[in-house]
Order: C-alpha cells, then structure tokens, then sequence
C-alpha cells in the first residue's frame, strides 16, 4: 500500500479515539485522509465486531471512496468495504467499512437510535456543512450522550475551524496533519469584465494545454455554464501551437450525470489522450481523479438560497470562500506536481470570505423539521449543533408539513409523515408520490418526481420558454427523443435520466388498487406546492396572487388565461415572482383537493377610492379568495375594528374636533398632569396623541357603529367621546380642579385656556381686575394661572403670574401708556381701591 501524507498521524488519531472516543483530524487536500484513516483504524480493537460509518456529502464521492479504498485492499466494493447511496448499495456480510451519504445515516438513527453495529461515524469533509451532515452529527451526539456512551467519533476536513467542533464534541482532541501530497504552482489570470466566463476558461483551457503536462479539472458554477465551455472546447478543431497531445476528450461532472456518465469522467484518461473534465463543486472534496494535473477555478460556485419569507429557494451564484479555493487548488496535486489557474486577480484573494455559509443557515428547513419529528424531536433547541436552525425557517418548514399532512397541529409526526420519511425525497414530492400510488397512477406520479428532481429537460433559445408542466409530461411519457418540442431545444440526457428515473420511482412505490380518485398532473402538483396555488388576478392576463400572499407572473399563453394554476418552480422575486414552471387548474380541482381548508369568514374593509367600509362573506383558501357575497349586516365589533385602524392609521386629524371637544382634551391633560406630579389623586386618562390612539376602543369605540363612510367621522362628537372616559365623581372633580371659567371682581366669568398645561392662561382686560390682590389659581389652588392682561382693545399689554407684584411695579409704566393710547377710560392711581369696570369714563 503506497505511503500517503496521513501517514504520521495516523497513531496519534488511533490513541485520540481510543482514550476520548472523539477526535478532529485536519489535513490538506491529497493526505488521503478519507481513503487511508479508515483503514488504519479497522483493526483496532475498540472496534472489535463493529463497523466504520463513515458519511460523504454526495453520492460519486461515496462511491469514489468506496472503490479506492477497496482497491487499496485488493478486494471489490461490497467486501470489507462497501457503500450505500440512494437506490444503489454494494454491502455484504463482511462488510466493515460502510460508506454511506449524509442522509443515509439520519434513516439509520431513526430505525436504530443505539447504532448497535456501528462503533466509529466519520464525517468526512465536514467543512462543507451541508444540512444533513449538521442533522447526522447533532443525532449522533444525542445518541452516544443517552444509549451508547462507547460509540466513537471523528469529524475530518481539510478547510475547518477545528476548534469549534472540538468543543462541540466535547473538547475533542485535534488531530492535524502538515503534509501534502505534491506542490501545486498557482497562476493568476484575472477575466476582463466584457469577457464571458465561458471564453476566459477555454482561454485558460488552450493555455494549459499548450504549456502544462496532464490533464485538467475545471470548476464551473453550473451546468449551463459547463454545456457552453463543453461546446466551445470542442469546436476548437484548431489547438494551440505547441499543445502537447492533438487527442482530446471533454467531459462534464454534475449531480446530474449518470453513474457512468460520472464515472467516465472519474477514469484514467487512455494513453496517447488528455483528458478535460468540466465540473461543478461536486469535484471539490474526497475525489482523486486519475491524471488531473492542473486545476482552472472559475472562482464560482451555485449553491440554493431560501427565504422563510417567501417559502422559495432559488439558486443563486455566488464567489467561492477561501476554504473552496484551496479545496479546488489541493485536487491539481493529488498524484503529481500541478498547476492551478485561478480566474481572477491575486489581490482579490483578500476579499474572499473564509468559509462558506452552512446550509442549515440558509435552506428549505421542511425536510430537517420532519426528520426530527420523526426522531421525536420537537424542539430543535434539544440538540447540540455547531449552527443552530434558524427558528423562522423552522417554522415555515413546519407550517408547510401541516398542509402536507405530516404533521398534526400538535407537531407530531403523523402516518403521512412516516411515509414521507421512508421514500427518503423531499416531503412535497414525497407527498405527490403518495398521491400517485393512491390514485393508481404510480407512472405519472414517478415522471413529474423526476422532473422535478432533475433540471429543465426543455431549453428555449431566449431563456424564457415555455414554463407549462403538461409539455415536460407529455414528453417524458412518448417514446422518442425529438430535438425539438413546442420550440423548445431537448436536452436528450436529461430527458433519458428523467425516464430512467421516473420508471424506478414508479417501481418503488408498488402496483396497488387506486384508493382515490384518478390525479391529473395539475392536481398531483398541487398536493405536493399546496402553498403556491394561485389564482388569476382580475383583469390581469398572466398575473397571479399565490395562497402563501406572494406574487407571480408569466408570459406563457397557455397559462395566462388560466383562472388557477400552480406553481413548482419561481424565481422567488421578493415583489413578484417569474414562473418557470406550472401547471394550469380549474375551481372545481381547486376545491375537490383543498376543501377541507377552505375557511368562511366575515370581512369589514375600506374600499379608499370610495371612501365607504364594504361588508362581505368570503370563501377563502390562504391569500385566494374562491367567492364573495355582500354582508347586510356586519358585526358591529368588526366595524368599530375597521374604523379604529383607519383613524390609528391617519391619526386624530381624521376626527372633526370642536372647541368644546379641544377645550375638553386639555382640561384632562392638565389634571393628568397634576395627577403626575404628584399634586392630586386619582386614574386621569392620558389624552396626547399616542394615548388616544392606544385607547381608541374604550372612549370612541362606543360611537363608531353606524359608521358606514368616511363621511360619517365629521358626525362623531369627541367631547361626548372624551366623557366616556370620566365617570360622574371624575367629572365633579374636573371642574373643581380645571374649571372652564374664572370670574373677576366685575363679574364676567373669563375663561381659562388649558393649552399649556404646565401654565394655564387667564386673558381679561386689565379694568376688570381693579382690586383683585393676587393672582387666580386652579388646580385646586395649587396652580397659579398666567394672566394676559389686556387693553381696552383686547391687546396684551402685561403677561404675569404675580398680580400683586404688578401692581406695585409694572402698572406704572403699563399707566402711563395706556392714558395716551385710551383716555376715555379710568386709569387710577390706585388699582387696589378702584372699582373695576368693563366701560369708558361716563358721558359728561
């Protein structure tokens, strides 16, 4: 068995699981860490008679390890080491080494909380972070921590924060290893902002192919992108001078490939050829492909975004971490020196975040709150995790599980739930699979699964197409492979991976007698995107209102007429949402499928353009309203609902306030005022704008019932609604301690301004307090009113809170004045002995 840089460390790790039960190995790219450790730790004897998990983020990395390391054994798969990825296993009784993806072990927890036959979970390449390997080691922890305290695990990457899983372990020991493999050159080749990506990497291909040794890996964000390099590449019948080797092949590396197509891209190139392989981040980690000796990063990678808000993930492009760049970087030396390109300039390094998001961050949250209620979890907080689960997208995961019947209203998991578990998909297509098996038609429901677990079959030349559902299934049920359909480019590898994979699921849900009605299409997508029912906006051709209140649109004739569709896949436009695709419903499918959540209410609105509530009975299924009917007689508390938002919305303003209701609302806030500070006793309602508004329903609620109008505000009196508030001691009280008036020594009664309420104003002529000796006070005598005294003419002549003080002072002055301006008036020497009037001098 060749040495491998692993090598040193592999006693170290040994003695780490041994004596803690936990471990972290770091290493780089190329220690062969995935392949080697396992191996090395079969024979030790705290695994007597048990087996090695050991998980990988995908598929062709599961079975790429599983071959290699039974290679290194010189036996095949399916001996001492095998594997386990969905619909394929190669497993035996000898079997030692079990090599499963992420989601294979949550199955295994779930049917075996103990693990019995199991004594180490490796998790490999943990640094990618995806959901199922954060769920799988949080499980995993839960179990060893109540049922199998001996059950041992390691957490290996080459890009990971060590520290922070150590300590989520437990404070695991960090096993780390320095060496690496072979030495990899890196070169810049930044891409100019008009070249597209697809010319800068065939650019970097002919460069590499023209100065380097080897074959090339290169990382593309997507399919799309690999198709059009792939195209390029091989139209280029013309390579560059001085290529080392005029035999080419190009081949692509996707999730969506064929075991074979995958594995033909993973095998030695034939002697005499080099090799290109044009690959997603599927080639990142746990890969070795034979005869890679350079490396082209894109620099990209497409990884899916989901807003709880809208309840859609969309895939989004995105700059690849640091850690992703040196795991590209690490595969060009994995058998010999190499070279990587990277495609982009070397100060931009800098700017690359350290790690990627991990995907319980940012995912569709309704697949993990089903594998942990069917793990009896029912709250997430009960798990140890490196990144708790965002609560929101929870809850959106389980609001979706209720509609799918998974879930009861308790959050426990129900039959249906269990079902959509076994089948190991994602519960809205579990469900549609359940739907197809009941209705008998298993073939219908495994075609429109398969579509759309696998990317569009059909690609229009302006990237639009047709987004109608009812094309795909019409497709994938004929025989042939047109080039062509409906306008549309047939992608024929698609089409045969969407056949081939409709006829397993067809399979694997089983023959049974139908015990529901026949499903079309439409309906079978409906039960599995029950929240993204819509109906046709009124007068709108193409625009919908979804059931979960989003927006959608589409361009597509056969759909935009449509009165009712669904949809599968949106771009997820926070305002409004493309369709890509759909199918088209009538009411009567609508109802006969979602009848049982139809709910009947009574609604109270404003229309605003015309200024008048509307009172109507509605049938309604979320956000889509089925029917509505007038409502002659509304409740009156839905009523005085409506109108309180329309005046909390507008504020007091939208009230007609009189000068008694003005004068009212000031008098109370004086005596809160006093109540405040301390000076009078008792519950003085709080009349500022936010007070009001805040206790609309207790003092106008009582006059808002008739109000059927805007019209009918201007109506409401809002002294006799302020009155409400004060009961007959509470007024008594009021008018001992704000009285509207004061009388002076003439006898007028002068009223008193509480506008301020920190100093209520008394404006009278200043005649008609001759002999008064001190100032008037309200308050109970607590508060002394500012006097505005006034002229003759009703000017202010003097402002003071201190009459007394007047007199002996100012009134001079104010005297002398105000003989020149009026001399037909008494000016005395001595205010406090005159007689006050409200008159001239008499007529002599």
């Amino acid at each position: 068995m060749p040495s491998l840089p692993i090598e040193p460390v592999l006693p170290e790790l040994a003695a780490a699981l041994a004596d803690s039960g936990h471990a972290v190995l770091q290493a780089p790219p190329g220690a062969g860490k995935t392949t080697r450790a396992p191996i090395y730790l079969l024979d030790r004897a705290w695994l007597e008679g048990k087996k090695i998990l050991l998980l990988e983020p995908r598929r062709l990395a599961a079975r790429a390890a599983a071959r290699r390391m039974a290679h290194m054994l010189g036996e095949r798969p399916g001996e001492t080491v095998g594997y386990r990825v969905r619909r394929e296993s190669a497993v035996g009784p000898r079997t030692r080494i079990e090599v499963v993806t992420e989601g294979i072990l949550t199955r295994l927890i779930q049917s075996d909380p103990a693990l019995e036959e199991t004594g180490l979970v490796v998790f490999d390449e943990f640094h990618e972070r995806s959901l199922h390997a954060d769920l799988g080691l949080a499980l995993t922890l839960q179990s060893r921590a109540l049922v199998r305290p001996d059950l041992r695990i390691l957490v290996m990457s080459a890009t990971l924060d060590g520290g922070a899983v150590a300590a989520l372990l437990g404070g695991a020991p960090i096993v780390t290893s320095e060496g690496r493999a072979f030495p990899v050159e890196t070169r810049y080749r930044p891409r100019r902002a008009e070249t597209r990506l697809e010319a800068a990497v065939a650019s970097a291909v002919r460069e590499s192919l023209a100065t380097d040794e080897g074959d090339i890996l290169v990382f593309l964000p997507g399919a799309a992108e690999i198709r059009r390099t792939h195209a390029s590449l091989e139209a280029d019948t013309d390579p560059e001078p001085g290529a080392r080797s005029s035999e080419l092949s190009v081949l692509p590396l996707h999730g969506s490939l064929t075991a074979e197509e995958q594995d033909a891209a993973l095998a030695p190139s034939p002697p005499g050829r080099r090799k290109v392989v044009l690959a997603t981040s599927i080639a990142e980690t746990s890969l070795t492909i034979e005869g890679v000796r350079v490396v082209i990063d894109a620099g990209l990678a497409r990884v899916p975004r989901f807003s709880p808000r809208t309840g859609m993930t969309r895939l989004t492009t995105v700059r690849v971490s640091r850690a992703s760049a040196d795991q590209r970087r690490g595969r060009a030396g994995r058998t010999a020196p190499g070279v990587c390109y990277r495609l982009w300039a070397q100060e931009e390094d800098h700017h690359l975040l350290p790690h990627g998001a991990p995907e319980i961050a940012e995912a569709d949250l309704a697949p993990l709150a089903l594998e942990l209620a069917a793990a009896g979890i029912g709250d997430p907080g009960a798990l140890a995790w490196l990144t708790p689960p965002p609560a929101a997208a929870v809850a959106e995961g389980r609001g979706l599980l209720r509609q799918l019947d998974a879930l009861d209203r308790d959050g426990r998991i129900t039959a249906r739930g269990r079902e959509l578990v076994a089948l190991g998909t994602h519960p809205r297509l579990g469900r549609l699979l359940l739907a197809g098996r009941e209705a008998g038609a298993a073939t219908l429901a495994g075609q429109l699964v398969a579509l759309l677990e696998e990317r569009d079959v059909l690609r229009a030349p302006d990237g639009t197409g047709d987004p109608d559902l009812q094309l795909r299934v019409d497709l994938v049920a004929g025989s042939g492979s047109p080039p062509v359909w409906h306008g549309m480019e047939v992608d024929r590898g698609r089409l045969h991976r969407v056949r081939q994979e409709a006829r397993l699921w067809a399979r694997q849900l089983h023959a049974v007698e139908p015990r529901g009605q026949p499903r079309s299409a439409a309906e079978l997508l409906a039960l599995a995107y029950p929240d993204r029912v819509g109906q046709r906006r009124p007068g709108q051709a193409g625009r919908f209102l979804l059931r979960n209140g989003m927006g959608a649109f589409t361009t597509a004739p056969a759909l935009m007429l449509a009165d009712y569709i669904v949809a599968a896949e949106l771009d997820g436009d926070r305002r409004e949402s493309r369709i890509w695709l759909a199918a088209s419903l009538d009411l009567g499918e609508l109802t006969m499928l979602f009848g049982g959540q139809v709910e009947d209410e009574s609604v109270v609105e404003w229309v605003e353009t015309e200024g008048v509530l509307k009172a109507v009975r509605r049938r309604r299924l979320g956000a889509i309203v089925l029917e509505e009917t007038p409502l002659r007689d509304p409740d009156p508390a839905l009523v005085r609902a409506r109108v309180e938002e329309l005046v909390r919305r507008e504020g007091l303003a939208a009230l007609t306030w009189s000068d008694e209701a003005t004068r009212l609302r000031e008098r109370l806030a004086f005596a809160r005022r006093l109540a405040d500070a301390g000076g009078i006793t008792g519950d003085w309602p709080d009349v500022s704008d936010r007070g009001l508004l805040d206790d609309l329903d207790r003092w106008l609620g009582p006059s808002l019932g008739t109000v059927r109008r805007r019209a009918d505000l201007a109506k409401i009196d809002p002294a006799g609604a302020l009155a409400q508030l004060l009961g007959w001691e509470e007024r008594r009280a009021l008018d001992q301690l704000a009285p509207t008036h004061l009388e002076v020594p003439t006898g007028s009664r002068i009223p008193v301004s509480y506008a301020d309420p920190e100093a209520p104003v008394l404006a009278v002529r200043l005649q008609e307090v001759f002999g008064l000796t001190e100032t008037p006070r309200v308050g109970g005598g607590r508060v002394p009113v500012t006097m505005h005294l006034l002229s003759p003419a009703h000017r202010p002549v003097q402002v003071t809170r201190d009459l007394a003080g007047f007199w002996r002072t100012s009134y001079f002055d104010v005297r002398k004045d105000l003989r020149g301006r009026y001399p037909k008036h008494e000016w005395p020497e001595d205010p406090l002995t005159a007689t006050p009037t409200r008159r001239a001098k008499p007529r002599k």
